[in-house]
C-alpha cells in the first residue's frame, strides 16, 4: 500500500508538472492568434504595409510560443497511457474520441496553415494568406475544444455505459459527450482567459518598447489592439465563470465547499471574500473553518444559484446526502457512507459476473449485471475506505480560488486604465511606471491562469472521473522510482524547453528594439 501511494504521489506529481508548463503556452497560441488575425485583416482591408510588419512580428513570437506548446502537448498525451493505464482501459472508449479527432482534425488544420502563415507571404495572394492565419486560430480554438471536452467528460461523466464483460465503459451518446454543457461553457471560458493572456503579454512588450524608445507606432497600435482584446476577454471571462459557478453547484457541490472553505451550509450563504483557512480544522469539530473572514453577504447563494435566499450545502451536507438540483432545490441524495457501501456492493458484483462468465452461467451473468447497473454510479466510492477521501484539499482548492478571482478583478483595471492612457495620454505610457505596471502583468496573468486550473483540477480530487474512478485507481501498475524517475527527467527537459522560449523569445524582442521594424 504504501508503494501504491508513492506511486500514485509521483505519478500525479509528474502529470501535474507536465499540465502546468504545457499549460504557459497554450493560453497565449490562443490569444496571439487572434491578435495576429485581426492585425492581418487590417493589413488586407487598409493595404498599409505598416500593418503587414506589425503582423509578422507578433507572429514570430506566435510561432516560437506555438512549438513550444506541441512538445509539451504531446508529452502530456503519452502520461495517459504510461502512468494512467488504468483510467485508459477503463474509459479509453470514450476519452479516446475527443483525443483523436483532436490530432486527427484540429491538430492538422492548425499544423497545414501555420505553414503558409509563415511561408506563404510572397507565394500566394493576401486573401489566401489571411484565410490561413484564421484558419490556424480556428484550429488552436478547436484543439482547444476537444481536449476541454475531454476534461469536461472527467468533471460531469455523460454518454456512456458500463459493459462488464470488457470491465470497461462504452460510448453510447458522442453528441451528449461533445455538447456537454460543463464542455461548452469551460471552452468559451479558456478560450476567453487565451484572449487575456495573449493580449497582456502584447500590453507588457508594448510598454517595453515604449520605454525604450523604439517601434513607437507599431508599439501604439499594438497596445491598442490588444487592450480591446484583452478587455473584451476578460469580460467574458467573467461572464462565462459565473456560468461555470452555477455548473459546478449543481454537478460538482463538493469543489463549490472546498472553494469556500464551507462545511456547513445554510440558506442565503455568504461569499467569502478573504480569510485564512484554519489548519486545527477537522470536519467532525466545532472550529471555525476560517479565520479573519470578511464576506459578502447572501454572495455565495447569488453565485451558486442566483438567488440570494438559496440554500448551498456545505462538506458536511454533502456528505450527510443533502444537495441541490439542477433547478437549485434542496433535496436530498444518498449519503456518503452509503455511496461507500454501494460502490463496493457493485464491485463485489462485477466480480461475481466475471465469475460467472467464465463459467458461462448465464443467469448468474443476467443477476450481477442487474446489480452492477443498480449500484454502478457509485462505483467508485467503493474503492474510498471512508467518507474523509472524499474531500477535496480544502486550502488550496480555498487559496487557488481567490488568487483566479482578485486576478481577474486586477485584469480588468489593467486594461482599462491601458486603453484610457493609450487613446488620453499616450507619452505617459513611455514613463518608467508604466514599463513595471505592463510588464509585471505578464507573470500575474500567468499566475491567475493555472491558478484557475488548480481550482478546477485539485477541488475534484479525490477523483480522476468524477463519483466513478478516484485517482489512485487509475495509474499503472508500475514502481515508483520508474515514475520518479522520469519526473525528475521531465523537469530538466521543461526547464530546458522553457528556458529555451524565453531566451527565443527576449532575444526577438531585444531585435526588435534595437531597428525600426516598419521601417524594414
Amino acid at each position: 500500500m504504501e508503494d501504491l501511494l508513492t506511486t500514485v504521489d509521483w505519478s500525479r506529481g509528474q502529470f501535474a508538472l507536465t499540465a502546468i508548463i504545457h499549460w504557459l503556452f497554450v493560453p497565449l497560441t490562443i490569444g496571439l492568434s487572434l491578435i495576429v488575425g485581426i492585425m492581418e485583416t487590417l493589413y488586407y482591408r487598409t493595404g498599409a504595409e505598416r500593418w503587414k510588419k506589425i503582423t509578422k512580428f507578433w507572429m514570430l513570437l506566435f510561432g516560437i510560443n506555438f512549438a513550444c506548446g506541441v512538445a509539451t502537448g504531446i508529452i502530456l498525451e503519452f502520461e495517459f497511457g504510461t502512468n494512467w493505464s488504468n483510467y485508459s482501459w477503463f474509459v479509453g472508449d470514450i476519452f479516446g474520441a475527443p483525443l483523436a479527432i483532436e490530432g486527427i482534425v484540429a491538430f492538422f488544420l492548425e499544423s497545414t496553415f501555420i505553414a503558409v502563415m509563415f511561408f506563404g507571404w510572397n507565394r500566394v495572394s493576401r486573401g489566401f494568406h489571411l484565410t490561413a492565419t484564421w484558419l490556424t486560430a480556428i484550429g488552436v480554438c478547436l484543439s482547444a475544444y476537444w481536449i476541454l471536452v475531454a476534461n469536461a467528460w472527467m468533471q460531469y461523466p455523460v454518454g456512456m455505459d458500463f459493459d462488464p464483460a470488457q470491465m470497461r465503459n462504452v460510448m453510447t451518446s458522442f453528441a451528449s459527450v461533445a455538447l456537454s454543457p460543463v464542455a461548452v461553457n469551460k471552452f468559451f471560458h479558456t478560450v476567453c482567459s487565451g484572449w487575456v493572456l495573449g493580449a497582456v503579454f502584447v500590453v507588457g512588450v508594448s510598454c517595453w518598447l515604449l520605454y525604450k524608445k523604439s517601434n513607437l507606432a507599431l508599439a501604439r497600435d499594438s497596445m491598442k489592439i490588444a487592450g480591446w482584446v484583452g478587455l473584451a476577454g476578460i469580460v467574458l471571462t467573467m461572464w462565462t465563470g459565473d456560468g461555470s459557478a452555477v455548473q459546478v453547484a449543481r454537478v460538482q457541490p463538493m469543489k463549490l465547499a472546498a472553494m469556500e472553505g464551507l462545511y456547513d451550509g445554510c440558506c442565503g450563504q455568504s461569499l467569502v471574500a478573504f480569510g485564512i483557512v484554519n489548519p486545527d480544522k477537522q470536519r467532525t469539530d466545532n472550529e471555525k473553518a476560517l479565520l479573519g473572514e470578511i464576506s459578502i453577504p447572501k454572495g455565495l447563494s447569488i453565485l451558486a444559484n442566483h438567488d440570494a435566499e438559496s440554500f448551498v450545502p456545505g462538506i458536511n451536507d454533502i456528505i450527510d446526502g443533502v444537495s441541490i438540483d439542477a433547478n437549485g432545490d434542496t433535496v436530498n441524495t444518498v449519503s456518503y457512507a452509503e455511496r461507500i457501501a454501494r460502490g463496493k456492493a457493485a464491485q463485489e458484483a462485477l466480480r461475481r459476473y466475471d465469475s460467472a462468465m467464465k463459467a458461462g452461467d448465464q443467469t448468474a451473468m443476467a443477476a450481477a449485471k442487474a446489480d452492477i447497473d443498480k449500484d454502478f454510479r457509485y462505483f467508485g466510492y467503493g474503492f474510498l475506505d471512508s467518507v474523509d477521501e472524499a474531500i477535496p484539499p480544502v486550502a488550496l482548492t480555498f487559496y487557488a480560488f481567490r488568487v483566479m478571482v482578485m486576478g481577474g478583478g486586477y485584469l480588468l483595471l489593467f486594461f482599462m486604465v491601458m486603453l484610457w492612457l493609450s487613446y488620453r495620454k499616450p507619452s505617459t505610457l513611455e514613463n518608467r511606471w508604466a514599463i513595471f505596471f505592463g510588464l509585471i502583468t505578464i507573470p500575474v496573468v500567468w499566475l491567475v491562469s493555472e491558478a484557475g486550473w488548480v481550482t478546477a483540477e485539485m477541488g475534484r480530487q479525490p477523483w480522476t472521473i468524477e463519483g466513478l474512478l478516484p485517482t489512485r485507481a487509475a495509474i499503472s501498475d508500475i514502481p515508483s522510482g520508474s515514475v520518479m524517475l522520469t519526473f525528475w527527467m521531465f523537469v530538466v527537459v521543461f526547464v530546458g524547453l522553457l528556458a529555451a522560449e524565453i531566451s527565443i523569445m527576449t532575444r526577438e524582442i531585444r531585435k526588435a528594439a534595437g531597428r525600426d521594424l516598419l521601417a524594414d
